[in-house]
């Protein structure tokens, strides 16, 4: 009998938000944990990961998946990159879908649609599927202010089960540049989904072998 666990499968959303730099990050740790991740892009995110990062995203799934990885540096895991419109693609229906989806960064016009049901692009459609199926999802908006609709949509989808992040960096453990400070959401992101990690030590385990 094959005892070998399965691997771990993520459909990682990246949407028009800033934040491009927490996706990548997210995509590398995720490849380096060995997981199966399905990778969906949108047209806005494809122009933000330009602006805030040295990648240009070509069009075509293979190139994309080819890109992504030289970009993040990391050769394990297995990545896939799905079309807008692939509705063939696993992550558009339950009986494919993996068992965990994150929204990374979420825009606040995804999180709508996400919270009215709208499955107008795969994006939509996996995270109402992850919604159907009872699945993890996290969104990891970054926005501010947030007016009372953004607010109303996060509420409607918490009470759902969904696991509303923003990205929004401690202080707590000194960072000294910016990649630290990516690195803090990142880890919490890794936690929520079970995946072990090391990029920064969970809350009084710095100091756990300290004492006067």
């Amino acid at each position: 009998m094959n005892t070998t666990p399965a691997p771990l499968r993520v459909t990682l959303a990246i949407t028009g938000a800033s934040g491009a730099p927490y996706a990548l990050r997210l995509l590398q740790c995720l490849l380096a944990a060995q997981a199966e991740v399905y990778v969906v892009v949108s047209q806005a995110a494809r122009v933000v990961i330009g602006t805030e990062t040295d990648l240009k995203l070509p069009k075509g799934t293979a190139a994309m998946a080819d890109a992504l990885r030289a970009a993040v540096g990391e050769s394990g895991g297995r990545l896939v990159v799905c079309g807008l419109e692939q509705w063939t693609a696993p992550v558009a229906s339950g009986s494919g879908a993996p068992a965990a989806m994150v929204v990374c960064p979420c825009s606040t016009g995804t999180l709508s649609a996400i919270a009215t049901g709208a499955s107008n692009n795969l994006i939509e459609r996996a995270a109402d599927v992850a919604l159907k199926e009872g699945r993890k999802l996290i969104l990891v908006p970054r926005e501010a202010p947030l007016s009372a609709i953004h607010l109303e949509n996060m509420l409607k989808l918490a009470r759902l089960g969904v696991t509303i992040m923003p990205a929004a960096p401690g202080f707590y453990h000194r960072p000294q540049s910016v990649a630290e400070l990516v690195d803090f959401v990142v880890a919490r992101i890794l936690d929520q989904l079970g995946v072990a990690q090391t990029l920064m030590p969970r809350w009084g385990e710095a100091a756990a072998g300290e004492s006067d």
